[in-house]
This record gives C-alpha cells, structure tokens and sequence, in this order.
C-alpha cells in the first residue's frame, strides 16, 4: 500500500520514506539533471524563464459567481 504523504512539508530535510517513496522517479531525474548540467546551464535556464515570464501578460483568475 501506497503511503499518501505531503513530500513538501514532510521531507524538507530529505525524503522519509527512502526507497517507498512514490516520487523516486523524480527524485532520479532532478539528480540525474544535476550531474548532466553545468550551473552556468541552470542559470541561462533560471534567467531565460524568468524574462519569459516578465513579459508574459498577467493572468487573471476570477472565482466562479455563486
């Protein structure tokens, strides 16, 4: 059986439940993203998205009339 557990509030000092976690498969990709790029890559990313996203228009979220 599948533990149902809140990784972000449970795990901020890394993951409790080891190998039962249900998100191994990330938590392999994001090591495996690490290792493979360089940090001068994770900036340009972290810097391309955020230009991206400060001259995306704003998104408006009205909440359903009731």
């Amino acid at each position: 059986m599948e533990q149902k557990i809140n990784c972000a509030e449970a795990c901020v000092n890394g993951c409790v439940l080891g190998d039962k976690c249900p998100n191994v498969e990330f938590r392999e990709a994001a090591a495996q993203f690490i290792e493979d790029t360089s940090l001068d890559k994770m900036l340009e990313i972290a810097e391309e998205r955020m230009r991206r996203r400060m001259t995306e228009p704003p998104k408006w979220v009205f909440p359903d009339d009731q």
